[in-house]
């Protein structure tokens, strides 16, 4: 692990001797490297190298995952000097180009699912959830708006980080700007260099993938040494609950065009049912839609005598230092936290058909990937977060400032008289709803919107909330 870091230091060391060296990063006429392949390694020596340093310091998982970070970064400036030096090659031809880039994004993310247990989860979180920015080389004609989608699907945990060591550690703030200026630079060097999308050159041979191979820089300078190789990919984590790492491979398909449909079989009027009624009656296997939320069956075994039940992690409910774990309870109905203090935070995670009481005030609570859970609480003085989840109640006895909710299908928000001010986000989530108390007792239901119109008028975006009558 040294050794790589090491290897890092060397690498930005030289690319600032690059970037310093005459008619390098100033000069436009430069031979043999082009500006903008230039200006990337402006980047990689600036805030990238930011990046790395902290992370060095933060250490363990964080220090780990930088360096797949940089490593994914470097395969993206060999595309760039390829693109820099040969003109756009056919759709196809260009989605394998893009493999090492995808292949990087899916080993960042899937070191986060292997490590959800790690006490910087949410920095991997952070990381995993922006990374496939670099996918913006494929995100024609949009590719800065694209990585500004994705910086903000960082900012949901880079908000947690700051508010956890806000007072605490200067180093983890310092570690959530580095990480976040990499992006908003990169927005920028889009913006000058690549605004409708990848720069290609206008002579030299068509791109193939034998001629994805690294320039030699003008002046004698030799090229800064490649970062680090990729660690081996970790197996692949099969999760129903997170579309992530689905996303972050989807761009090396979208550029197909009219092409994807090319590998689709002719149906005939003979194979369709509602010109061929006697086809329904044929029997055979009926194929439904994915079920969302549902646990990967295990891989069978080599035996088919012996039945092994698939391993279950054991249901957890313990404090650890400041945070209560509830993870892992399956139809318990009972479970309870109650000698709470208001420094502590409470994190459930993968608990069904469950119901969880949480006596006292405390911090903030968490709920991740859980299904059919019940929640009722007394006071959060912080955030109550639902991530990843589906058919969450959530009931406030007393007060809370704020509740998000985050891609999650299926929640009602209960809130309490005293609870009537707090702000309730949502983002990329459906069925949403907030019960108001009356008079009487009971509960008046809102439906949260879902549906937005926006439109421009002249001097920027107005959006409204779109009601549909049904």
């Amino acid at each position: 692990m040294e050794r790589l870091v090491e290897r890092l230091e060397k690498a930005v060391e030289r690319l600032e001797v690059v970037c310093q060296g005459p008619g390098m990063c100033g000069d436009g006429s430069s031979k043999g490297v082009a500006q903008y392949v230039q200006a990337f390694d402006a980047l990689l020596a600036g805030p990238v190298a930011e990046y790395i340093k902290i992370s060095k310091e933060v250490g363990g998982d964080v220090q780990k995952h930088a360096e797949m970070v940089h490593a994914g970064l470097m395969s993206e400036r060999s595309l760039l000097v390829l693109a820099s030096q040969h003109q756009q090659p056919t759709e196809n031809k260009f989605s394998t180009l893009l493999k090492p880039i995808s292949e990087q994004i899916q080993v960042v993310q899937n070191f986060r699912e292997k490590n959800r247990g790690s006490k910087l989860f949410n920095h991997l979180s952070a990381v995993s959830e922006s990374i496939p920015a670099l996918g913006w080389v494929a995100m024609a004609p949009k590719p800065g708006p694209y990585v500004k989608e994705m910086t903000d699907a960082a900012m949901f945990y880079t908000n947690r980080i700051l508010k956890e060591y806000k007072d605490v550690d200067k180093k983890q703030v310092d570690w959530v700007k580095a990480y976040l200026s990499i992006w908003t630079e990169l927005q920028a060097y889009i913006k000058e260099y690549h605004t409708t999308g990848l720069t290609w050159s206008k002579t030299g041979p068509v791109a193939t993938e034998g001629a994805n191979v690294p320039c030699t820089p003008p002046g004698g300078v030799a090229p800064p040494p490649p970062g680090p190789p990729p660690p081996p990919a970790p197996a692949p984590v099969s999760s129903s609950t997170d579309t992530s790492a689905s996303r972050s491979a989807l761009f090396a398909q979208i550029n197909r065009g009219e092409d994807i449909t090319s590998g689709l079989r002719h149906v005939s009027d003979d194979m369709k049912t509602h010109k061929n009624p006697a086809l329904k009656n044929q029997g055979g296997p009926v194929r439904s839609g994915p079920k969302p939320f549902t646990a990967p069956k295990p891989a069978c075994s080599g035996n088919p005598t012996s039945k092994t039940s698939p391993k279950k992690e054991p249901p957890l409910l313990e404090l650890e230092g400041k945070k209560w774990r509830v993870e892992n309870h399956e139809n318990a109905t009972n479970l309870v936290i109650s000698d709470t203090e208001l420094k502590q935070v409470a994190y459930v995670f993968k608990c069904t058909n469950s119901t969880l009481q949480v006596k006292g005030k405390i911090n903030s609570i968490t709920i991740d990937n859980c299904k059919k859970l019940g929640l009722v609480f007394d006071d959060v003085v912080g955030i109550v977060e639902i991530i990843n989840s589906r058919d969450i109640k959530v009931q406030v006895m007393g007060k809370v400032p704020t509740i998000s909710i985050n891609k999650t299908d299926g929640c009602h928000v209960y809130l309490s008289k005293n609870s009537l001010d707090c702000e309730i986000v949502s983002a990329k989530s459906s069925e949403m709803n907030v019960l108001i108390p009356t008079e009487g007792g009971d509960f008046t239901e809102f439906p949260v919107p879902e549906q937005f119109k926006t439109v421009w008028n002249g001097q920027k975006l107005v959006t409204t909330v779109t009601e549909i009558a049904g």
